[in-house]
Order: C-alpha cells, then structure tokens, then sequence
C-alpha cells in the first residue's frame, strides 16, 4: 500500500483493532471508492437542489414549461435573480431551455428531479 492509498493513523488504527487483516479491509473499501466524476456530479445537483427559490422554480415547473418572465412572479425576483438561479439549474442538468423569439423557455429536463423532490419531502415528513 502506498503513502498516498494508506488511510490517516486514527482510522488504520481503528480497522487494526476491527479487523484481522485491516490491509484486506482497506483495499475492499477502496475499490468501492465512488469515482470523483460521480461524487462531483452529483455535489452538483445537491448544491442546486439546496436554495429555496431554486426549489420553487422547479416547484413551477412540474406543472409546465415556463417562460423566464413568469418565473420572475413566482419568485417575486428581477430577472438577473431568476437568471442565476435557473444557469445553476442548467448547469446541474435539471432544467433545458428554449428559445422563441426573444422569450427563454424552461422546463424540468428529466422527471427523475421530481422523484428527489418527493423523496425529500417524504423523509421531512419522517422526522
């Protein structure tokens, strides 16, 4: 095991006295790692998911596409407001938009978003 592979002293220690082969222990655990692509993709969707207007809008969205405009109402927001919450959106993949003329479209880009909304409400309710 390298430097760089070897846990910190207080958690090799800890497995020393958990297990017989703490070194087997550490290579299982490793190797269900979760790759940094995935961890940080979905550190992504978390971090957008965690704001309240940005809940809201996806809150308007699940009952049809909207444009940039009416999520200003919704959010009682100026547009560059709206505009910073729906980039991040985007930018996590939860939202697509669409241009019509001079108006920006929005609407939910895969209806899983929905299922981690119902999910997170239904465990609110569970506490």
């Amino acid at each position: 095991m390298t430097e760089t592979e070897s846990p910190p002293d207080d958690a090799y220690n800890a497995l020393d006295r958990l297990y017989d082969n703490p070194d087997e222990r550490v290579t299982a655990l490793q190797e269900i790692k979760p790759p940094e692509q995935d961890v940080s993709g979905q550190e992504s969707v978390f971090k957008a998911l965690g704001n309240k207007d940005r809940l809201r809008v996806l809150s308007a969205l699940r009952e049809s596409e909207c444009c940039g405009c009416e999520l200003q109402v919704v959010l009682d927001a100026p547009q560059s407001t709206v505009a910073t919450h729906l980039r991040k959106l985007k930018d996590a993949g939860l939202v697509k938009s669409r241009k019509k003329g001079k108006w920006s479209y929005y609407r939910i880009a895969d209806t899983a978003v929905f299922e981690l909304l119902d999910l997170a409400h239904a465990i609110q309710e569970d506490t």
